[in-house]
Order: structure tokens, then C-alpha cells, then sequence
């Protein structure tokens, strides 16, 4: 595909991979270590950006890998990252992306031994270092994305518009792989009232324990299932209210500082929560979570009532769609007629991105089967499904008769893009914009090196 239909803007290539990191110990005697690209406004991208993008588009096939692009496409990126954090209509977010940095990395430290195992993986020297790595790659993504978004907010082609594409770059357009479109009921297997209570009485003995005397950081980091929040002792900091689940939120609220609830179900799980501080619409808690994680026989349970489901729709008592209203839990598809979206917004799904739990499931099935029920995870949670398979579309070539809808997908973001170039280039006069020496033979798209620069 030519340089003209990179259509998706690189926006979204803000890795969890700490590459730069890594490069550093593979350094030969000579080699810059690292040095700043280019600055634009207050913001800067660093040598290791731009190898960090080159390389993460090897890994994903890409055979153009011209460095002056991928330098441009960064600049492009700050430069929205720069007017974002000017733009009043954008909400300023710094202390919980910080909050969110710090609950990543303690997600990441519960999967390792130990901090000091981490850090040596990862090649930080500290922790502070690491979690500076993971709020500006959060802040960045945040800014990007909600500038892009105000830019290209009242973006839409018309059919004609869609046409015309497609008459332009058909012979561009990649090859569809084998794909399918699926429907699923998805369901969280019920606990039993004796489970419930089980899980209520623990938590109340645990909060007892911290009545009599026990500090509640230590029996969070002893009882939490939280992975977030556990090692730090069950604390979650600068809340914005609206952020949590509901019934989490209400009772922090409703506490007084230092207060601790009584267990609270929520869709996670069974809390207790003490508010530590709260300042208009911010707060601080620390909370235990025991979740709500169904035993064998309650997945059994909830299997056979999901195989009857099934029954009533293959027996033309239920339509499918009638049932996912009914009695998925998916909120995603429920209203949908439980129908999957793909990774693209439409909804057809490439078969070789199925996940293997999935996949076998399918195996076999033709347009209209329904598979019987099976567990599965969705966010970390155990869950039985039925999957129906509603199409299956073989290996072919773009077409707009068969494609109609993503051609106008393709045709949009082209449209984004373009107005995102013109809303960058209208900044250029404005914005102070210094790019390295190294990069004098580049043949950029925008005017980067203005004369005022050099001066």
C-alpha cells in the first residue's frame, strides 16, 4: 500500500514496551545513547521514540521503514499532545493518569517476585524512574487521542465519497482474510446464598479484626484479590467520582473519613471500604475485595441454563436476539442481538484472531450452528457462554458490495487524517518547533523547518 493510503494515523502506538530501555544494554562503544529528536512547544521526543516506533513496526511486518516518517509521524503526535493541554474544553487529568500510572505498575510488580525482579526486566534503576515511563506514555495517549478527537469530531464522507475511494485505490486495497460474524449470550454463573454469605462473614471478621486493632493496609495486602490495589494496601488515590462502579462509589461516599463500610457487592465482587479523604469531587479509599468466583457447581449450573436457552432458540421457541436481551450480561452486546464486534467497529472478525478457547468451540460449526455451553474469562472473570455462528465469509478481495461498510471506515479516517495535517499545519507559524541536525536531509510532508527556527 503506497505512502497516500496510511490512513491510520499514529495515534494509538503508545506501547507498554520499554525498548529504549533495553537498547541501552545492547550498546556498542560509539553509539549514541540517546539524545532529543525534536521539540516542539514544551514537548520532545527522544531518539529511542522514533527507533522504539521503527522497530515495533518491523515486529508487525511492515516493510517501509523510513526514519524520517516515523519522525514526523511523532512530531505530528506531540504537536497534538502540545495544543491538547491548552485547549480548555479538555479536562485535565494529570492525577488520575498518575493514579492509573502507579495501579499499572503494581498490576505489572503482581506479576513478578519481586520489585527488584521487575525493575532488572523492565531496565529501570528505580521505581520512581518506571512509573514516570508509564505516566507519559498514559499522558500522552490521553492528550492525543482527546485532541484528535476534537479535531475530527464533525468528520463523515457520504456514499458518493466512499465511492469515489474506492475507485481510487481498489487496486491498493488489501486482500480479506477468512472472517466470521458471531453472536454470543454470555452469563456470570450465580453464586450460591451460602457462597454469598461466606464471603460477607469474612469480610466482617476482617473488618472486625481491624476494629480490634489491626491496621487495614496490612489485611489488604494479606486478603485482597485486587491485583491493583492489594500490594499498596488496598489504597486507590485521586478518584474523580464517576470512576468507580456504582455501588463502590456510594458507599465510599457515604462514609465518614477513616470510616469503614460494611461489605458492599459490586460486579467484582464483595468489598469493604474506608474512606481516607475527600475533597469535592475527588476522594481517596482503600477497599479488600474477595471476589465473586464461582465454584464448579455454579458453573454447572449456569451451563445447563444456558444449554436450555439454546434448546428453546434451535427449537424456534426463542430468536436469539429475544434471548441475548434477556438473560445475557453482556452489556456490550446484549442490546445488539448479542452480536461480536470486530476489531475494525464492524462486526466481522478474522478467524485466525479468535482466541483458542473460542476457536475450538467453533471448530467445525457452519452458519447458524450454536455451540453448546463453555467457560471462558471476560476481564478476569469466569463466565459460560453460547456462541452462534452467524456468517462465515471466505478469503476475498475488497469489494464494494461486500464491503461497503468498512471501504466507508477507510475512507473516513483518510478524511480524519486530512484533517488533522490541516489543523497541524495551521499551527506551524505558532509553534516553536526544533528538529535535530541529524535529520537536515528528511523530506517532510509539513513544514517543519521553518527559517525562524534556524535563526
Amino acid at each position: 500500500m503506497t505512502n497516500k493510503l496510511k490512513i491510520t494515523f499514529l495515534l494509538g502506538i503508545f506501547m507498554m514496551v520499554f525498548s529504549s530501555h533495553m537498547m541501552n544494554a545492547q550498546l556498542k562503544q560509539g553509539d549514541l545513547v540517546d539524545g532529543i529528536a525534536a521539540v516542539i512547544g514544551d514537548e520532545i521526543v527522544l531518539e529511542s521514540d522514533v527507533n522504539e516506533q521503527m522497530n515495533y513496526a518491523k515486529q508487525q511486518g511492515a516493510s517501509d521503514t523510513d526514519k524520517c516518517e516515523f519522525l514526523e509521524n511523532l512530531i505530528s503526535n506531540k504537536l497534538l499532545v502540545y495544543e491538547a493541554k491548552k485547549d480548555t474544553l479538555i479536562e485535565n487529568r494529570s492525577a488520575a493518569i498518575k493514579e492509573q500510572a502507579n495501579a499499572k505498575y503494581r498490576q505489572l510488580l503482581s506479576q513478578f517476585p519481586d520489585e527488584k525482579t521487575m525493575l532488572a526486566a523492565y531496565k529501570f534503576r528505580n521505581a520512581y524512574e518506571m512509573k514516570n515511563a508509564i505516566e507519559k506514555i498514559d499522558t500522552d495517549q490521553y492528550y492525543g487521542q482527546a485532541k484528535y478527537q476534537r479535531v475530527t469530531d464533525k468528520a463523515d464522507v457520504t456514499p458518493n465519497e466512499v465511492t469515489d475511494f474506492y475507485n481510487m485505490y481498489k487496486m491498493q486495497l488489501p486482500q480479506v482474510k477468512d472472517e466470521v460474524t458471531l453472536a454470543q449470550i454470555m452469563m456470570y454463573p450465580k453464586l450460591t446464598e451460602a457462597h454469598k454469605q461466606d464471603l460477607i462473614n469474612r469480610l466482617k471478621k476482617i473488618k472486625q479484626d481491624i476494629l480490634g486493632g489491626e491496621s487495614f493496609e496490612s489485611q489488604a495486602r494479606i486478603y485482597s484479590e485486587d491485583e491493583g490495589s492489594a500490594s499498596n494496601g488496598g489504597l486507590y488515590k485521586n478518584i474523580n467520582k464517576g470512576q468507580m462502579v456504582k455501588p463502590f462509589e456510594a458507599a465510599a461516599l457515604n462514609l465518614q473519613e477513616n470510616e469503614i463500610s460494611d461489605p458492599v457487592e459490586s460486579d467484582f465482587g464483595y468489598h469493604i471500604i474506608q474512606l481516607v479523604k475527600k475533597s469535592g469531587k475527588v476522594y481517596d479509599a482503600r477497599h479488600i475485595l474477595l471476589k465473586a468466583t464461582p465454584t464448579e457447581d455454579e458453573i454447572k449450573t449456569a451451563k445447563a441454563k444456558l444449554d436450555s436457552i439454546r434448546g428453546l432458540v434451535l427449537n424456534g421457541k426463542m430468536t436469539f436476539k429475544d434471548a441475548a436481551f434477556k438473560f445475557s450480561d453482556d452489556k456490550r452486546t446484549k442490546f445488539n442481538a448479542g452480536v461480536i464486534p470486530g476489531g475494525d467497529g464492524s462486526d466481522k472478525i478474522e478467524r485466525e484472531s479468535i482466541p483458542g478457547t473460542i476457536s475450538y468451540e467453533l471448530a467445525g460449526l457452519n452458519k447458524g450452528d450454536i455451540t453448546t455451553a463453555f467457560e471462558d474469562e471476560d476481564n478476569r472473570r469466569k463466565v459460560v457462554k453460547i456462541i452462534r455462528m452467524d456468517d462465515v465469509i471466505p478469503s476475498h478481495q475488497i469489494t464494494l458490495e461486500t464491503d461497503f461498510s468498512r471501504i466507508k471506515q477507510m475512507a473516513l479516517n483518510k478524511k480524519k487524517n486530512e484533517m488533522v495535517e490541516k489543523f497541524v499545519n495551521s499551527k506551524l507559524p505558532t509553534t516553536f518547533i526544533s528538529i535535530d541536525g541529524r535529520y537536515d536531509n528528511c523530506k517532510f510532508k509539513s513544514n517543519w523547518k521553518k527559517e525562524s527556527i534556524k535563526k
